[in-house]
């Protein structure tokens, strides 16, 4: 059993990856801003006030877990953008300051993984342009993590499609290239990127990269 830190817990993607991990047994300590709107009562999960970017304040709130998990910005929608890199960097920041330092484990975009022609996803035409900021935020974020030797980070990617849906189970994963269906259809939904994500959490496969997954 795992004592998780979560981020991002009442988010689209966060709130899936809380479920699987409280399904499973893990404990949860979701970090938000204000608790109260957590509204949930799960056996398992603890609820603490904490601001992600606020990185003086996030070692004693990470301390005695043996995994963080971000999932800042893990949904679609304007804004999102302003804070996924410095997020990154304020928990890399903290770890550093946290004795026995839990893994990070990050959930990151798709825009950056490369297609079959060998474009990125986000060099898809038409993207509208607070999706295309998002995208960036979240390869900058990617960037800055692969520079980071002395915290032991991993990164998820979904595929270019990732929406709610069925709990199956099952996926496919690549590393730096876009995982596609043969007729080209790159998809799946979030509760089994939650899936994916904690069985990294408990059988780590990807220590310091980043992977992606589909269906």
């Amino acid at each position: 059993m795992a004592h998780i830190a979560l981020i991002g817990a009442t988010g689209t993607i966060g709130s899936r990856i809380l479920d699987e991990a409280l399904r499973r047994g893990h404990t949860a300590t979701a970090i938000v801003r204000d608790p109260a709107k957590l509204d949930r009562t799960d056996a398992g999960l603890t609820a603490r006030a904490g601001d992600v970017l606020d990185a003086a304040s996030l070692p004693e709130l990470l301390a005695g877990h043996d995994v963080v998990v971000s999932a800042v910005g893990g949904g679609d929608g304007p804004g999102h953008q302003a804070t996924i890199e410095p997020a990154a960097k304020a928990l890399v920041e903290a770890l550093r300051a946290v004795d026995g330092a839990p893994r990070l484990i990050v959930v990151n975009g798709a825009g950056s993984l490369r297609a079959a022609d060998g474009s990125r996803v986000w060099d898809e035409p038409g993207l509208p342009d607070w999706l295309l900021q998002i995208m960036h935020a979240h390869g900058d974020a990617l960037d800055y993590l692969r520079g980071v030797s002395d915290v032991n980070w991993t990164a998820l990617s979904p595929a270019a499609t990732i929406e709610p849906g069925e709990r199956t189970g099952r996926y496919r994963t690549g590393v730096d290239d876009l995982v596609s269906d043969a007729e080209g259809v790159s998809w799946i939904s979030t509760e089994d990127y939650a899936v994916a994500l904690v069985d990294e959490i408990e059988q780590p496969a990807h220590e310091g990269r980043r992977f992606t997954v589909a269906r």
